[in-house]
């Protein structure tokens, strides 16, 4: 009988926001799953198909309002520019650290082997189509199909 030790063989990673700091969080912990041996899947859904949408991906903004991370009444968040200031500044202190910009980054997870999705659903519903979106996307899959790939043993799945 072969027991299973609860070591992680695959990350399913489902991204539904395209605010500036989830996509970086969905981004780096895929990459750290490649660098660790570990297979990733990313499906993206909703608004986080922004991340993989060609004309909208290296316009991607950190969320000021309804933030609790920003430290900031939400009032002072929904201020004219203040999303504007607050992803300028994100993106200066992250050129500091040399993270790469979005489309670098997702030539980086494709190249490691990260396999990327958009939501079948989302897609018709935005009424995006292939050709709009990232040129190495793996292809639009129904949600079932992608719960479908993440089967099996060691398998988790992260909601972002």
């Amino acid at each position: 009988m072969n027991e299973f030790n609860g070591e992680i063989k695959k990350m399913m990673i489902i991204l539904s926001k395209a605010t500036l700091e989830n996509v970086y969080a969905a981004f780096v912990l895929a990459n750290g799953a490649r660098m660790e041996g570990i297979e990733a899947e990313m499906f993206f859904t909703f608004f986080g198909l922004e991340a993989v949408h060609k004309k909208k991906l290296e316009h991607l903004h950190v969320a000021t309002v309804g933030n609790p991370a920003m430290h900031m009444p939400t009032m002072l968040g929904g201020l004219p520019g203040m999303e504007a200031l607050a992803t300028s500044i994100m993106k200066k202190e992250m050129e500091k650290i040399d993270m790469p910009d979005i489309h670098e980054f997702l030539d980086i997870l494709t190249a490691s082997g990260v396999k990327l999705w958009a939501c079948k659903l989302a897609m018709e519903m935005f009424h995006y189509k292939k050709e709009d979106m990232y040129e190495n996307l793996d292809g639009v899959i129904t949600v079932g199909d992608f719960y479908k790939q993440g089967s099996g043993l060691g398998t988790h799945m992260l909601f972002i």
